[in-house]
């Protein structure tokens, strides 16, 4: 599909740090390697992670790094609700989480084996601003997700 991207993320590192480190301020929580590594590891890796790949990738690129599953899932549930991580809920499977200073793009999961891809289709993006507006609506910002079963997994 031509249409199909690897986002990257739009602003630097730098930044995003420098942002990270206001949010645990204004939180009262304390700035941490273990936090750092998880804001990094999201940043540095294109895809979308269950907090348990997250985990692992984190344990596998920096063995001796003490980082507890729950400062995972706690500093991802922080950056979710400041918007710097963005989640696809799979139900009781739970969620996959990426980062969300990405330019936007929409999603196609595949049912069966979870893999999600990322696309952009410019038709698909102005007929959503058309519905917003004959509905009166002035969007702010949506999500598309197109759920199916992938190419690999058909095969199967």
């Amino acid at each position: 599909m031509e249409n199909r991207i690897e986002t990257a993320p739009l602003i630097s590192y730098e930044t995003l740090l420098k942002q990270f480190k206001e949010l645990l301020r204004s939180n009262n929580l304390k700035f941490t390697r273990q936090r750092e590594v998880i804001l990094q590891t999201l940043y540095n890796h294109a895809g979308h992670f269950t907090p348990e790949e997250l985990y692992r990738l984190i344990e596998e690129e920096n063995p001796g790094l003490k980082t507890g599953i729950a400062t995972v899932y706690r500093t991802l549930s922080l950056l979710e609700n400041a918007g710097i991580v963005t989640s696809i809920s799979f139900g009781t499977q739970g969620k996959k989480y990426e980062l969300g200073v990405k330019a936007h793009h929409d999603h196609i999961i595949c049912t069966k084996c979870g893999k999600i891809l990322e696309f952009f289709d410019e038709a698909i993006e102005r007929k959503q601003e058309r519905i917003a507006r004959e509905f009166g609506f002035k969007m702010e910002d949506h999500s598309l997700k197109i759920f199916g079963i992938c190419p690999e997994c058909q095969k199967s």
